[in-house]
């Protein structure tokens, strides 16, 4: 078995010395990504507006900034929000690069597809956010609007206000996508079992529902279209599961 690990046996000081020269690749690609960020930060806020704006009737909506530096970090904001997603590839190469010597090979080829299906999932439940929650949740919002005992109730959303809120959406929706890589993983490891997973399935339904009311708004229809993604996120797992299982025992008899 020996023979499937990486040959280098480097002692801890050079071990620190690599870890410390990845640092700072990660570091140096995240200061470069906020750099770009920055100077197209209007065209990546404008894109992010996008959803409120197609909630508003046409030509209707405005976004305020009621402190005078309020506009200014909005930007910094996005420039950051936007730099962590454009730096991720070059950071989770470095964290590749520095844990992969230290892998049998086996364990190498188990952890890969988890390491590409963690941008990827990530990816698509920010893209649910996207294109099908928060428009949504937006003319939920704004259907508020009208006359209230003779006053006109109009919605004038801050800048720094809507995007926490879009931010909170994206992230709360790809971290909650995550949820298969969590579950494969803890399965691999022997910490549980598929069969200990649909015993529990009943309190993952709950769970879903509790989780989105935490990190979503506090409306029925984020809830919801959140809740609903996890408990078949969580079904996809114990389907890949089962079809693992199947195929290691082929494997176990075939041997």
């Amino acid at each position: 078995m020996e023979a499937n690990i990486d040959d280098s046996k480097a002692p801890l000081i050079e071990h620190l010395i690599e870890l410390r020269q990845r640092l700072v690749w990660a570091v140096v690609a995240l200061v470069i990504a906020f750099a770009v960020s920055f100077y197209f930060a209007d065209e990546i806020f404008g894109l992010l507006v996008v959803p409120l704006t197609d909630a508003f009737p046409p030509g209707e909506g405005k976004l305020v900034f009621t402190k005078l530096y309020e506009a200014f970090f909005v930007e910094i904001k996005v420039a950051m929000f936007a730099a962590f997603f454009l730096a991720f590839p070059i950071i989770s190469n470095q964290l590749w690069a520095f844990v992969a010597p230290g892998l049998y090979a086996n364990e190498k080829k188990a952890f890969l597809p988890f390491l590409f299906a963690t941008p990827l999932l990530f990816t698509a439940g920010a893209a649910l956010a996207y294109y099908i929650v928060m428009p949504t949740a937006f003319r939920f919002f704004l259907g508020f609007e009208g006359e209230v005992g003779g006053l006109t109730q109009e919605a004038l959303p801050a800048m720094g206000d809507y995007l926490d809120l879009v931010m909170r959406f994206i992230l709360a929706f790809g971290v909650c996508f995550q949820l298969p890589v969590l579950l494969l993983l803890l399965n691999r490891a022997g910490l549980v079992t598929r069969e200990q997973l649909i015993g529990l399935r009943r309190y993952m339904v709950v769970g879903a529902f509790v989780l989105a009311a935490i990190l979503t708004p506090p409306d029925v229809v984020s809830q919801f279209l959140l809740g609903l993604p996890l408990i078949m996120l969580y079904e996809v797992s114990l389907a890949i599961m089962w079809f693992t299982e199947r195929k290691r025992a082929k494997q176990q008899v075939a041997e």
